[in-house]
């Protein structure tokens, strides 16, 4: 099932089944209401969103109440994820999924928010989204290209091809908005040339892996994995959270893979994950492109969970989004 797309009038609802939006600044709410009124989209928050415990999120019952009550409600189109965190894998076997099935709807964030999306895309077969949370709409400068691909993917019918970036981010900009350091982007590195087509499923690679083993993991065969991995990583942990992933059932039929940038603190050089990739027989023979601008780095595209996705890598390395 692909949702409605959003048009102009629509209203968005801003959840918080991860970590709780007490933790975003004044000042980046000011920025992202702002932002999205400029788009011509009503932003409306949940009961619980603000709620907030010593792990600086709410109880599952809160969370969960959020989550139902954002599909019930005929006036909401999309659903935002306030931000990621830790714990949103804690909500799976409280999920009504008859309850997203029978009112799809968008709903659209990254990093924790993978076990989420991963898992509502197993249970139900809706097409949802890795893309922005509301906090990144409260980003001041360099939102450029994330707002082109957030649109793009969530209020055009179109496909769509992927371009990298001209410059890209690694900075706390949540901390100080105007003390930004931007980056040329060399663009796509082609590891495996080919070319292959398939629907998408991934995110963020650690919180993917705890739907191993469980009815929540997506199936993996015929997949184009879209995997990426935060600061707290480095090539040791990301080397073995991805042969975890490639021993799952079903891997030996993966028909493409996706990395996207890493964060300068994981130390994962493109030397070093060239290094990581080769030693992997599994992957001799899938095409490959790494430095896609997904992932905990600035600025991020929008990619749909399910949807369908034609890459090529070699010398004209392209990703184009065909179902979205």
């Amino acid at each position: 099932m692909i949702p409605e797309k959003l048009k102009e009038g629509d209203e968005v609802r801003v959840i918080s089944p991860s970590r709780s939006m007490s933790m975003i600044s004044k000042e980046s709410q000011e920025v992202a209401n702002k932002r999205f009124e400029e788009i011509g989209l009503k932003v409306s928050f949940s009961e619980h969103v603000l709620e907030s415990d010593e792990f600086v999120s709410s109880s599952i019952d809160s969370r969960i109440k959020d989550l139902h009550a954002a599909f019930l409600d005929k006036n909401v189109k999309a659903i935002l994820t306030t931000i990621g965190g830790f714990n949103s894998n804690q909500l799976l076997r409280y999920i009504d999924f008859d309850i997203i099935k029978n009112n799809p709807k968008i709903i659209c964030g990254y990093s924790d928010i993978t076990a989420l999306s991963n898992s509502i895309y197993a249970k139900t077969g809706l097409v949802n989204y890795s893309g922005p949370h509301y906090s990144t709409f409260g980003m001041k400068k360099g939102f450029e290209y994330t707002l082109e691909y957030f649109k793009k993917c969530l209020m055009g019918e179109e496909e769509f091809e992927i371009k990298a970036s001209n410059e890209w981010s690694n900075d706390p900009w949540w901390f100080d908005q105007e003390k930004r350091e931007f980056i040329k982007n060399p663009g796509y590195n082609s590891f495996n040339e080919g070319s292959a087509s398939g629907e998408i499923i991934g995110g963020n690679l650690c919180t993917l892996n705890l739907l191993q083993g469980t009815e929540f993991m997506p199936p993996l065969k015929n997949k184009i994995l879209f995997l990426e991995d935060d600061e707290e990583t480095n090539p040791n942990l990301f080397d073995r959270n991805l042969q975890s992933l490639i021993h799952q059932p079903g891997f030996e039929d993966v028909k493409g893979l996706l990395i996207g940038r890493f964060e300068k603190k994981s130390k994962v050089e493109a030397s070093l994950l060239e290094k990581i990739l080769s030693t992997k027989k599994e992957l001799a023979n899938i095409p490959i492109i790494t430095n896609v601008d997904f992932g905990h780095t600035y600025p991020l595209i929008t990619f749909p969970i399910g949807g369908t996705i034609k890459i090529t890598s070699g010398k004209e390395t392209t990703i184009k989004i065909i179902k979205h």
